[in-house]
């Protein structure tokens, strides 16, 4: 069994930017909430559409803070838009933006809980799409 940090950085190597999917259902349990659904199939699919968004898209740990069955990642994201991303068509530009991300394992060792938080608006604006508040 692996520990938590180990698992969060598999994560990050493995799945988010390595995309060996085999690797998801190794570290991802069966439980863990993701893109519409639960399980590894889940998270994949979160990560299929923004890999479908920005192809390129690397993540570099910043920081990473890990107990027995908690782990925390900082991270930073850069990648150049060449899909949809949500309604904004295709740009060509690139986009850069950070994170963190919040994973508790199971008795297994493998990840139950994902919780994230990024600098979305940061995204759209690099996308160049204009948010303007309700008249």
């Amino acid at each position: 069994m692996l520990d938590a940090e180990t698992v969060g950085r598999r994560l990050v190597a493995d799945v988010w930017n390595g995309g060996r999917e085999e690797s998801a259902y190794e570290l991802i349990g069966p439980d863990c909430p993701g893109l519409g659904g639960v399980g590894p199939e889940a998270t994949l699919a979160w990560h299929r559409d923004r890999r479908g968004a920005f192809p390129d898209l690397r993540y570099k740990l910043v920081d990473v803070v890990a107990s027995a069955d908690r782990v925390a990642l900082r991270w930073r994201a850069a990648g150049t838009q060449r899909g949809r991303f949500g309604p904004v068509p295709p740009t060509g530009r690139l986009v850069s933006y950070s994170g963190a991300t919040f994973l508790r394992l199971d008795g297994d060792g493998r990840i139950s809980d994902v919780w994230s938080v990024n600098e979305l608006f940061q995204v759209l604006q690099q996308l160049g799409v204009e948010m303007l508040p309700p008249a």
